[in-house]
């Protein structure tokens, strides 16, 4: 029986057994309805870089950019000219970063493990991306929070992960099997995060998520 039922994102205890399969049992937060991987079943921090390094993660590859630009192309019609933002989790490649300067915003990196950089987590940013990160996050209840620190007020928060949709999709989905994956969102999720900031997500074809912090 799990006993790791402390919630990452709401800190919540309420949580009950939600899926298991035959490397790792996922609980179900009843506060937050954020699915979770119990602590004991993370890769350490050696083993979670080296899956990290095998992402094929090209700028230059055309189908890469395509699939990025589900929420870059979104994101830039929202933001004003020159704009200022962080790509946090940006990986060892930090494409996005490179699509969205093409694009004439200002955009510093910052990944834990690629670039460590605690300096840009030091400002103030018209927009922050985390694309395919939220579901990696340890603590993702703090990480959130910092990043809407981070926020100048009308700023924008653009996240890109895939949602669960229910435990009978969820028992066959191949989401769950990136052993670096331990946070699942769904739209309810977001929702709950998001009426606690005092705004509503604004969800943008299957997988992206814009916030706006209020001006």
């Amino acid at each position: 029986m799990v006993k790791e039922t402390h919630c990452p994102l709401c800190a919540s205890r309420d949580a009950t057994a939600y899926c298991e399969d035959a490397r790792r049992p996922y609980l179900l937060c009843g506060c937050c309805a954020l699915v979770f991987v119990p602590p004991s079943s993370y890769l350490d921090r050696e083993a979670e870089r080296a899956e990290y390094l095998q992402h094929q993660n090209d700028v230059r590859d055309a189908g890469y950019r395509r699939f990025l630009s589900r929420l870059a192309k979104p994101l830039a019609a929202r933001l004003p000219e020159g704009a200022l933002g962080l790509d946090f989790g940006c990986g060892p490649g930090p494409a996005l970063a490179v699509m969205l300067r093409e694009q004439g915003f200002d955009v510093r990196v910052y990944d834990s493990f690629f670039a460590p950089d605690v300096a840009t987590l030091q400002a103030e940013y018209d927009f922050i991306t985390a694309t395919e990160v939220v579901e990696h996050l340890h603590q993702p209840g703090a990480e959130l929070a910092r990043m809407w620190r981070l926020l100048r007020p009308g700023g924008y928060l653009g996240l890109m992960t895939k949602l669960v949709t229910g435990p009978a999709a969820f028992a066959t989905w191949h989401y769950k099997n990136d052993p670096t994956h331990v946070c699942f969102f769904s739209r309810g999720t977001f929702e709950w995060w998001g009426a606690g900031r005092g705004v509503a997500p604004e969800f943008v074809g299957a997988d992206v998520i814009l916030y706006r912090k209020p001006a």
